[in-house]
């Protein structure tokens, strides 16, 4: 019996492959170059297409252009950030100080993904044992809108330096609702060929057969 056919063509496939290796963590290479509503509209149409526990559908999407909102953000980068370079000493600080960790204001848009953590209310399908499903749920929508900006040549970078709680009050979000990823977005002059921390000699990729696993933990 023949089976169905259900692959995308080549093209298609290679496509695919191409964005998720393409991807990039963006802080350096925007333009000023506006992003057009129809393209936003469909990166916001691939993130709300991502799959959810319980198809709860957590996520929202806070699109920011006001500089006001954009400079108090970037205020609270800067104050933990400074904490961050503590945690380091001798040669790692000076690196970690030269490294370039947002791009709020150079890119043309912010992005905020939230999680509300009532969303379907109190028993959500499959959500009984792990009650954090719906923050894995919006990360991928995180990622189903950074590998469609990829296919549109829009670059992406995730701001992860910053207070939750204060980040929750600059965006006068509701107390049930999580600001899950802060994200800057724009066109770029460049995809970098590695990813800027590999490039800057800060962590390279780990071999994926140290981290393939048999059955049980081990096992490789």
């Amino acid at each position: 019996m023949t089976q169905p056919n259900h692959c995308f063509s080549d093209a298609e496939r290679r496509g695919l492959y191409r964005a998720i290796y393409e991807r990039r963590d963006v802080r350096s290479q925007f333009l000023p170059d506006r992003t057009p509503p129809d393209v936003l509209a469909r990166l916001l149409e691939a993130a709300h297409h991502a799959p959810s526990v319980g198809f709860m559908q957590p996520w929202d999407f806070i699109v920011i252009e006001s500089c006001e909102v954009r400079e108090t953000v970037l205020s609270m980068f800067e104050q933990e950030n400074q904490k961050a370079a503590g945690r380091f000493e001798g040669e790692r600080q000076e690196r970690y100080r030269s490294l370039k960790l947002q791009g709020i204001m150079e890119s043309p848009l912010n992005l905020c993904i939230t999680c509300d953590r009532d969303r379907g209310g109190p028993h959500v399908l499959g959500r009984n044992s792990i009650v954090d499903t719906d923050l894995f749920s919006t990360c991928l929508a995180v990622q189903n809108l950074w590998l469609a900006a990829r296919a549109e040549g829009i670059g992406v970078g995730w701001v992860s330096i910053l207070e939750q709680a204060q980040l929750s009050t600059a965006l006068n979000l509701p107390e049930h609702v999580y600001p899950l990823a802060y994200l800057c977005l724009g066109y770029v002059s460049e995809f970098l060929d590695q990813p800027e921390l590999e490039a800057k000699g800060w962590r390279s990729r780990l071999p994926l057969h140290e981290l393939v696993h048999r059955d049980t933990w081990g096992n490789r």
